[in-house]
Order: C-alpha cells, then structure tokens, then sequence
C-alpha cells in the first residue's frame, strides 16, 4: 500500500436541534496530485456534521489515489465523484463542481486544508440573511496556527501587487500601505468585510454563485479567487472574512513545481489587471507591467531555493 492508509469514510455525528431546518451543504473539492494531506482533508470533511454532499472533482490523481477516492464515493452516499475530464484547472474543474452540486449552499475547500471544529457552521451562519452576493472567507491557518498569508487581503492592484510580490513593501518605509496581505495584523473579533479572501476555504449561496458567473475559467490555477471577490463587490455585494471559522492549510503539497505554480500566479495576475482596467492609461499600465509582475512571480521560487541552500 506505499505506506498509505487508505481513505475511510467517517459516519457524521447526529445535528443538533437548531440546525435540522436548514439549507443542504455541498463541499466542492478539486483534487490533483495532493498527495497524503488528502486523507486528513477527507475525513474532516466527512466527520462534519453539516455536510450533506462532497463533490470530489478529479483533476488529476495517481492510480493509488484515484482508487481510493472512487472506492470512498462507492461506500459513501453523500459522495459524489467526477473524473476522467483531465487537469482543466482550478477554476474549471471548482466550476464543474459546483454544476453538479445539490446543495443551496457551496463551499470550496483545498485538498490539503483541514476544517477545523464548527468551520462550516459559522461560515454558513455569516452568510444567513446577508444582501446578495456575498461570499465568506474563513481563517486560514498554517500548521502552527499562526495565519496563513493570503487569508485576507487588501484591494491587488498592480502597483500592490508588484510590490507585495518583491517584499518591497514590506522592506521600504513609506511603502507599508501598498502591502495587500493583513495577516501581521490584529484579526478583527467579529465577522469583517474586506476586499479579498482566500479561496482556500469560502462559502456561497448557490444564487450568489451563480449571479457572478462563478469561476472565470481563464484561469488556470491562482487569480481566481481575486476576480471572484472583485466580482461580488462589482456587482454591488459584499466580501466577508470569518475569524473564528478556521481551517488549516498546508499549502505547496502539490507534486507540481513550484515554478510552474508561480508562473501561473504571474500570469493570473497579469490577466486579472488587464481584465479590471477601465480607463486607457490602466490597460497601458496593465500591459507594461504584466511581464514584470510574472517575472517577478517566477523569481520567487528561485529565491526561496537560494535561501533554504544558504541557511
């Protein structure tokens, strides 16, 4: 078995009283080449007892793990598996999902995040009796439980971005205000809205989703979860970042490699100002930066292999 405990469905815990009325939950997952996280990820979801359906959207898995996933959707009901479409990317393969979803209420989840206790609940009681469209982030968190970079984020603009990618912001007094990641920051104690959340792990009312278009499948991997949240606040929406619904993420455990990861970010980006630009000087703008901000995407894996052989 390659030293790989297989996949076992968990039977959900009974709901309480308040929570029998209420609308079904469907979890979005795509999967490709995660690796072991996936087991975890798994049974939090199928331990979850809000969870009515997990439709697992199969991108791409070795023959060990795909399986295992057909042999967990064959045991368990509430699972629901599409495969056989090849790796579509992200935002096609989420966008397949939520097609195919029963649910009233979607949430999108990595396969390498772990929900963590009453995640799914408090997620969707936030987006209850909210105006339309509304998406809600919850907290991510990595393995230590510090707050994971990207959970919640300023407005990316070109300028932010390009400097937030370089650390420039960060390094450069004066330049603080163009940093588009919060999570050094106090995290509020209530339910806030902000610009951009992580499309780690959200909520969306089905209606909303679908209102917005869901996905824009332009995107290969990365972005879309930024245009999906400039698209609710265009269409007069809100976006809502969940401190006490917390999930962990791993992140990077992926078999793909890292510089094929950030070049797709780079150019996620790029397409993502090109696409917001209204007046002429920002599709100038947007143009002239674009093969800046990926080169600047691509050097960072570079960087972070120089650093870890220094140290």
């Amino acid at each position: 078995m390659n030293g790989i405990a297989p996949i076992v469905a968990v039977e959900a815990a009974p709901l309480p009283d308040f929570l029998r009325s209420r609308h079904k939950v469907s979890v979005v997952m795509v999967v490709y080449m995660t690796g072991e996280a996936l087991e975890e990820s798994l049974s939090c979801v199928m331990a979850d007892p809000l969870v009515d359906e997990l439709v697992l959207v199969d991108n791409g898995s070795t023959p060990i793990e795909a399986a295992r996933l057909k042999a967990l959707a064959e045991r368990d009901r509430r699972v629901v598996l599409l495969e056989g479409h090849g790796n579509v990317g992200f935002a096609r393969g989420a966008n397949l999902g939520a097609a195919r979803a029963s649910g009233d209420v979607l949430v999108f989840l990595n396969p390498d995040a772990f929900l963590q206790r009453d995640c799914i609940a408090a997620l969707v009681r936030a987006i209850e009796d909210r105006p339309t469209p509304c998406i809600v982030g919850g907290r991510v968190l990595n393995a230590d439980r510090t707050e994971q970079r990207g959970a919640r984020r300023g407005d990316i603009t070109p300028m932010a971005a390009l400097l937030s990618l370089s650390s420039l912001a960060r390094l450069v007094p004066g330049w603080r205000r163009y940093e588009v990641h919060w999570e050094n920051d106090a995290a509020p104690e209530q339910v806030s809205e902000v610009p951009t959340i992580s499309g780690a792990c959200f909520c969306m009312r089905r209606q909303d989703f679908d209102t917005v278009g869901g996905f824009d499948e332009g995107y290969f991997l990365h972005v879309e979860d930024v245009d999906l949240c400039w698209r609710v606040r265009r269409a007069g929406g809100t976006v809502l970042f969940h401190p006490k619904a917390e999930v962990i993420h791993l992140g990077h455990t992926s078999q793909t490699s890292p510089l094929k990861v950030e070049f797709h970010k780079g150019v996620g980006l790029a397409r993502y100002f090109r696409k917001r630009a209204r007046s002429l000087s920002q599709h100038v703008l947007a143009w002239v930066l674009s093969p800046l901000i990926v080169c600047t995407a691509v050097v960072r894996p570079m960087m972070w292999r120089l650093r870890g052989r220094a140290t």
